[in-house]
C-alpha cells in the first residue's frame, strides 16, 4: 500500500507537524516502506505461539487494583498550567 502526498500532509496536518513540500515525497516513500513491512509481518504464521513479555522467563509481579483518589490533589495539581475545581483543564479540541 502507497502512501501518497496528500495522506501525508493530512496525517502532518492531524499531528500538527510543519513539513515542507520538499519533505513530502521522500516522507512519503518512507512511510509506504513501513507500511510494506507491516504487512511481511502481518503474513507471518503465529498460531500456536504464545505471547511474550520478555526473551527471558519470568513472572509478573502482579498487585491488587485498589481505586482511591490519591489522596493528594494538591501535590498532583501544583504544576497544572490550568486548574479549577480540583481538576485539570485543558483547551478544548474539535475537529
Amino acid at each position: 500500500m502507497a502512501i501518497d502526498t496528500e495522506t501525508v500532509k493530512h496525517v502532518a496536518n492531524l499531528a500538527r507537524i510543519n513539513i515542507t513540500d520538499e519533505e513530502l515525497v521522500p516522507l512519503s516513500e518512507e512511510l509506504s516502506t513501513i507500511l510494506k513491512f507491516m504487512e511481511q509481518l502481518n503474513s507471518v504464521d503465529v498460531d500456536g505461539i504464545d505471547p511474550l513479555t520478555s526473551v527471558t522467563p519470568m513472572a509478573l509481579n502482579l498487585r491488587d487494583d485498589i481505586v482511591d483518589d490519591g489522596e493528594k490533589p494538591n501535590q498532583i495539581l501544583m504544576n497544572a498550567p490550568n486548574r479549577r475545581e480540583g481538576f485539570f483543564t485543558v483547551p478544548k479540541v474539535i475537529e
